[in-house]
């Protein structure tokens, strides 16, 4: 063999190596490429994930914080409502009980109140309140009941007070305790009940 032959040859292996380290070199760094790419793309992946879920229960926390807010807005709506309506109504009870205590009836329960008092006292010193609106009235039940009655000071709309000092006993039949309790006791349909 020639020199040149040699040198070919040689030029030949050489580039054959070469190009073998080069490609060795090429795939080694394509698979560390490959390698770094896929990890990169998985921890992207677990990231967007993570972000996704955190978005997701963010967004769940906020719906339900509104959804929340809206439900005592709501609940404090109906609860003005309510105070509305039920002071309406209980202003047109106010009413319905002027008209009663102007008939007869109201009289005639006054006078069962009044003998139901002298009975419970049983005969003790029992001092019968009746209102100021029903003064008109008191000539006719000292009449009919055989009691003494005072006219009291303090307006509790209708009905009678009587005290039993003996006992330290009073006796409340006024309408102004008892529409006081059933306006506290009122609640309208779907609220709780009474208790």
């Amino acid at each position: 063999m020639t020199l040149e032959e040699k040198i070919e040859n040689l030029q030949a292996a050489s580039m054959e190596e070469a190009r073998a380290q080069g490609n060795a070199i090429i795939q080694n760094h394509k698979e560390a490429l490959e390698k770094l790419y896929n990890e990169h793309t998985e921890t992207a992946l677990r990231q967007a994930e993570l972000k996704l879920k955190a978005e997701t229960a963010n967004a769940k926390h906020e719906v339900n914080k509104a959804m929340a807010k809206s439900q005592i807005d709501l609940k404090r709506e109906q609860g003005k409502c309510q105070t509305e309506l039920k002071n309406r109504l209980f202003r047109r009870v106010h009413v319905l009980v002027d008209e009663y205590m102007q008939t007869e009836a109201y009289t005639e329960l006054l006078s069962s109140y009044i003998h139901k008092a002298m009975a419970f006292a049983g005969g003790e010193q029992v001092t019968i309140y009746i209102n100021p609106t029903d003064e008109d009235k008191k000539a006719e039940l000292e009449e009919r009941t055989g009691a003494s009655l005072t006219v009291s000071r303090e307006d509790f709309i209708g009905g009678i007070r009587a005290v039993i000092h003996a006992k330290n006993i009073l006796i409340d039949h006024s309408f102004k305790a008892s529409l006081a309790e059933e306006y506290e006791k009122f609640l309208f349909l779907g609220g709780k009940e009474n208790a």
